[in-house]
C-alpha cells in the first residue's frame, strides 16, 4: 500500500466576498491582498503564492506554500503578516467567513517516464486480470466436489478392504485447497452408499482417512477417525503431527471424529502445497504404523501405500 508522503506545507487565508456594489468587496480584499504579497512572496523557501477566487461561491483564497523547514520556521514568527492581512479583509464591507488551514500541498503530476511506466503496470494488470479463470459458480462446484468425494469414497472402501486397511491416507482436486469444501468431500466419502442406485457413491465411513487438497494458498487437511477407532487413535493428534511438519502449519478445528487444519504457501522457505502433498501423506502412514495400525514398510520404496489421484484412474 502506497505510502502518503509530503515535504511542503501550505498556509491557506479564506473568506467569502459579496457581489453587492458590483463586486466592491472582491476589488478590495485585492488591494489587500497587493498590500501584502511582496512579504509572503519574499518568505525564505516559499515556493508558490496562489489566488483562488471562485465568482460562483464567492470564495477568496490565498494560498502559501512552503518547504516543510521553512513553514515551521514561518509557523514560529505566527505567519507573519497573516494577522494584518486577516484584520484588514474583515473591515471590508461584504467580507465574511474569514478563516486559516494548514494542510500538506504536493505537486504530483507525473513526468513522461513515469506516466509509462504507470501506463505498462496497467496493461500488465489488465492483461493478468483477463487471463484469470472466472470464479465458477458455487453450486456448481460444490456438486463437482460431492461427485469427486462420492467415487472416492467407493475407491477407498475396495483399496482398503482388499489390502485388509484401517486407515487411508488420500488427495482430491476438486476442493482446490478449501477447507470447507474438503470436508463436503470427506462427507460425501463417508456417505452410506445407496444399493438402489446405478452408481454407486461414498460407503467408507467406517474406515479412518485423512485427506488433503492442494490450492494455490494452502494446502487443506481433513483428518477423520470412526466411533470404534478413537480409543486406538487421536484424530486431533494424528492431524497435528501432520501440519506440524511445515511452519505456519496449524491445526483449524481439532475433535475427535473430524479434525482439520491447513499448512500456507510460503515460497521463502520452498513450501508449496503440491510438492509437499505426498510427503505428508507418507508422514500420516508412518504415525499410524507407529500404533500399529498400518502395514508396516517392507523397506522397497515403490511399494509404500500412497495414495493419490493417479492411483483411481477413474477420477
Amino acid at each position: 500500500m502506497p505510502f502518503v508522503k509530503f515535504e511542503n506545507i501550505a498556509r491557506e487565508w479564506r473568506f467569502k466576498w459579496s457581489t453587492d456594489d458590483d463586486n466592491a468587496s472582491l476589488m478590495k480584499a485585492q488591494s489587500a491582498l497587493e498590500d501584502v504579497l511582496a512579504d509572503i512572496s519574499s518568505l525564505e523557501g516559499a515556493s508558490s503564492v496562489q489566488r483562488v477566487v471562485c465568482g460562483g461561491c464567492q470564495d477568496f483564497k490565498v494560498i502559501t506554500k512552503l518547504s516543510e523547514k521553512a513553514f515551521k520556521e514561518w509557523e514560529a514568527k505566527s505567519f507573519e503578516p497573516e494577522a494584518a492581512f486577516l484584520e484588514a479583509v474583515k473591515k471590508i464591507p461584504g467580507i465574511t467567513q474569514v478563516e486559516t488551514q494548514t494542510y500538506t500541498l504536493e505537486e504530483v503530476k507525473m513526468n513522461k517516464k513515469d506516466i509509462k511506466k504507470a501506463q505498462e503496470k496497467k496493461d500488465k494488470e489488465a492483461a493478468e486480470k483477463k487471463d484469470e479463470k472466472p470464479a465458477e459458480d458455487p453450486a456448481k462446484k460444490l456438486k463437482k466436489v460431492i461427485k469427486e468425494g462420492g467415487k472416492r469414497g467407493v475407491e477407498i472402501e475396495g483399496a482398503a478392504d482388499m489390502g485388509g486397511l484401517q486407515f487411508f491416507c488420500t488427495s482430491v482436486d476438486e476442493p482446490e485447497g478449501n477447507l470447507d469444501l474438503l470436508k463436503e468431500s470427506v462427507a460425501a466419502m463417508n456417505a452410506k452408499s445407496d444399493p438402489t442406485e446405478e452408481e454407486r457413491k461414498g460407503g467408507s465411513g467406517h474406515i479412518g482417512k485423512m485427506v488433503f487438497s492442494a490450492g494455490i494458498e494452502q494446502l487443506a487437511i481433513v483428518a477423520y477417525v470412526p466411533e470404534d477407532k478413537r480409543e486406538a487413535l487421536s484424530c486431533q493428534e494424528w492431524l497435528q503431527k501432520v501440519v506440524s511438519m511445515f511452519p505456519g502449519g496449524k491445526v483449524v478445528d481439532g475433535a475427535a471424529d473430524i479434525s482439520t487444519g491447513v499448512i500456507p504457501t510460503d515460497s521463502d522457505k520452498g513450501v508449496f502445497p503440491l510438492k509437499i502433498r505426498e510427503s505428508l501423506i507418507l508422514e500420516a502412514n508412518n504415525f499410524l504404523r507407529k500404533l500399529g495400525l498400518f502395514p508396516e514398510d517392507d523397506g522397497d520404496d515403490d511399494d509404500e501405500m500412497v495414495f493419490g489421484d493417479d492411483d483411481f484412474p477413474s477420477m
